[in-house]
């Protein structure tokens, strides 16, 4: 810098002397040409080194931050689309799992009401079973009491109609006889 003032100094002692002299007053003075040269260059690589240069490099890590946050906004969205794709997925497995596990229970209810529904016909059938052993049994027992009377009316009648007295023995083999007869002649009549 000091060189400069000197410089710039010497030229401007020489253009006044030169003005003195009697010379014309537009004169290119090449001392003066190349010192504005110099102190253009100068003034070029100080503007680059500290001007341009960092505006240069912040403009490429802004460009740079910039390019990034597109590619981080892409890889979102890539990321947002996927995830739904995903989450549709989880939807529809979730919809599948609850139709089988509904579809088990409607076959566990079905087979549990056949169960009861079979239950409830073999303790019919059971039921209908014994009332028939029963009635059987009651009719059997009805037909025994039935012919018990009857014997008791036939020795009665037959006493009236005989007119004598029949002993115990003699009376129960006509009562067996009796029945033993009506009862083939009421079971071949059947």
């Amino acid at each position: 810098m000091e060189l400069l003032a000197v410089v710039s100094a010497i030229g401007h002692q020489g253009a006044l002397g030169l003005a003195a002299e009697g010379e014309p007053l537009f004169q290119i003075n090449l001392f003066q040409v190349i010192v504005a040269a110099l102190n253009f260059v100068v003034f070029l690589v100080l503007m680059w080194t500290f001007a341009f240069k960092p505006v240069s490099a912040m403009l490429t890590q802004r460009r740079e931050r910039i390019e990034q946050g597109l590619k981080d906004a892409e890889q979102a969205r890539h990321d947002r689309a996927s995830a739904e794709q995903e989450r549709l997925a989880a939807l529809a497995e979730a919809r599948r799992e609850a139709n089988e596990i509904l579809a088990r229970a409607q076959k566990v209810a079905q087979e549990t009401r056949d169960a009861d529904i079979a239950a409830t016909r073999e303790e019919l059938d059971r039921l209908r079973t014994r009332a028939t052993d029963e009635i059987a049994a009651e009719k059997q027992r009805a037909l025994s009491e039935l012919r018990g009377e009857v014997a008791d009316l036939a020795l009665a009648a037959a006493g009236k109609v005989v007119g004598e007295t029949m002993t115990g023995e003699r009376q129960r083999r006509l009562v067996e006889e009796f029945l033993t007869t009506s009862t083939a002649d009421g079971g071949s009549s059947r």
